[in-house]
């Protein structure tokens, strides 16, 4: 990534989060305390509860989406991703209490929509030239999610992915 587009990536980051609408974070190696990557949660969706329901509390957060995710080519094949999403999905499920997370791969990357299907993420359907893809094309989005009723089942799978040795 050049600097020019490192810098935009950080201002897109930081006005999504001065509307309310994201959250990023730089994905650290504790070992070496160098950012090795960067994830986010955007989309962040609130829903107009009715006064006095359980959900129409500002802290509440309905739905959101996982993505913008990058990792340096020495972390990929690491723990570092599985780690991070079992931090943000924690978060969305047990700190916001959302209703679900979902995640678009692009429809080629056979990898990260493996990835998505080994840790209980469920496949809805294609999104046809949905995103402008990284090699500057309308690409076809992948898209999964996660509900509450999931997570428990997903938390397992990636902890036990964490506790195996690498």
């Amino acid at each position: 990534m050049s600097a020019d587009a490192a810098r935009a990536y950080v201002e897109t980051a930081l006005q999504w989060k001065a509307e309310g609408h994201a959250l990023a974070f730089a994905t650290i190696n504790r070992q070496s305390d160098k950012v090795i990557g960067s994830t986010r949660f955007f989309d962040i969706a609130r829903w107009h509860w009715p006064a006095g329901h359980d959900r129409a509390e500002p802290n509440v957060i309905d739905t959101c989406e996982i993505g913008h995710t990058w990792l340096a080519p020495s972390a990929v094949r690491t723990a570092a991703n599985t780690e991070a999403k079992l931090l943000m999905l924690s978060h969305a499920f047990e700190t916001w209490r959302a209703c679900s997370v979902c995640f678009h791969a692009d429809a080629r990357n056979e990898r990260s929509r493996a990835a998505l299907t080994r840790i209980g993420a469920q496949f809805e359907g294609i999104l046809r030239s949905h995103r402008l893809a990284i090699d500057l094309v309308p690409r076809d989005s992948a898209r999964f999610s996660i509900v509450a009723a999931d997570w428990p089942e997903v938390r397992r799978r990636l902890e036990d992915k964490l506790s195996r040795p690498r």
